[in-house]
């Protein structure tokens, strides 16, 4: 069974960070391309950021040079780094490995302003 698991989330001010953390059992995250979503209240959930299998990450335009994402191997985990934080941030973070049904369960952050 397949489950992934976010945690990190909370409450930071304007310009503050924030790391969220995804760990998984059931699946090995280095095999698979795996995605960091958000999802602000009354808009889509959009894919942030991503790693392919191979480690290279993708980023949003809004979120270059902000967040980073990376993959820790031993521990089949992967991690968003977020950094000069915005109120425009605010959202349910959730990971996801892509192409399949599997999400995690979502986290909150929250940027006040």
């Amino acid at each position: 069974q397949v489950q992934l698991v976010e945690s990190g989330g909370g409450l930071v001010q304007a310009g503050g960070s924030l790391r969220l953390s995804c760990a998984a059992s059931g699946i090995t995250f280095r095999f698979n391309g795996i995605g960091w979503y958000r999802q602000a209240p009354g808009k889509q959930r959009e894919l942030v950021a991503s790693i392919s299998r191979g480690g290279i990450t993708e980023y949003i335009d809004s979120v270059k040079g902000r967040f980073t994402m990376s993959r820790d191997n031993a521990n089949n985990a992967v991690y968003l780094q977020m950094n000069s934080l915005l109120s425009e941030d605010t959202a349910v973070y959730y990971c996801r490995v892509l192409g399949t049904q599997y999400w995690g369960q979502g986290t909150q952050v929250t940027v006040s302003s």
